[in-house]
């Protein structure tokens, strides 16, 4: 049975951020994730945490400005000194919050900025990083993010990211494998789980095309479900989606599934 992580993000969106850590162990989540916790002090994020019982499993290095459309800053030119002391910053949170996995956001370069620029801007950035979170216990992430919901984005194909992951080292850096973004831009989700779980350090699920939870969509979650247990996936998924009719209620596809 997999280790699901409710995305505090996207669920329990009825509630106050800092209220849906109780509400996630309320449902019964054992680990949670997000996006951010910068706006938070770290110490109260760490009190919510310890008070219900719950793994931090997973957040993002900050993005840059994000209200302004960024998605994070490893792929753009010119950004180098932002990028390392946004990496200092999320292992300092990470040490605080017992978090083992961070996700490092590539960024939407911009069609000025060639391919291949922004590609060796990425590879060095990560590389850097890559090594200072080994240093500090923590092993750093990359996910290809689909051009539907994120034109432009530099990472969107598990060929390029896990490319990447090979030439830094998968002991360094490892894959984020979406299952709904696989979904839109590639498909054939079981086959691409099998060829790259050697490398996946972490996993999230939304059912496509309306990225609400598994069951109101077209993917095959019986199917899928078993076939991650009988690969020994021992991981987490976190649920990254769009509750369709509030979150409690939309968790009856844990009994559904049988996780």
């Amino acid at each position: 049975m997999p280790r699901l992580a409710a995305n505090l993000t996207m669920l329990f969106n009825e509630v106050d951020f800092l209220d849906r850590f109780d509400a996630a162990a309320q449902a019964g989540f054992s680990g949670v994730e997000f996006l951010f916790p910068y706006d938070y002090p770290v110490a109260e994020l760490r009190t919510r945490l310890q008070a219900n019982g719950l793994t931090q499993v997973l957040f993002n290095l900050p993005p840059g400005n994000w209200s302004a459309g960024e998605r994070g800053l490893a792929a753009l030119p010119g950004r180098q000194a932002e990028f390392r002391d946004s990496v200092r910053q999320a292992l300092e949170y990470a040490a605080a919050l017992g978090c083992r996995t961070l996700h490092c956001m590539a960024g939407i370069p911009g069609p000025e900025v060639p391919f291949a620029t922004a590609a060796a801007v990425y590879a060095a950035n990560l590389a850097w990083a890559a090594e200072q979170a080994h240093g500090a216990g923590v092993k750093l992430a990359i996910e290809p993010i689909n051009h539907r919901d994120m034109p432009g984005y530099h990472l969107h194909t598990l060929a390029q990211g896990a490319a990447i992951v090979t030439a830094i080292g998968p002991d360094r850096l490892g894959l984020q494998f979406d299952i709904y973004h696989c979904q839109v831009t590639e498909g054939d989700i079981t086959r691409r789980i099998e060829a790259h779980l050697p490398i996946i350090a972490h996993m999230q699920l939304a059912d496509v095309p309306d990225r609400h939870e598994p069951g109101t969509g077209e993917i095959g979650w019986d199917h899928l479900f078993r076939h991650i247990d009988a690969l020994g996936y021992g991981g987490w998924i976190g649920c990254e989606y769009r509750p369709a009719k509030g979150t409690v209620a939309g968790l009856a596809w844990r009994r559904r599934y049988g996780v």
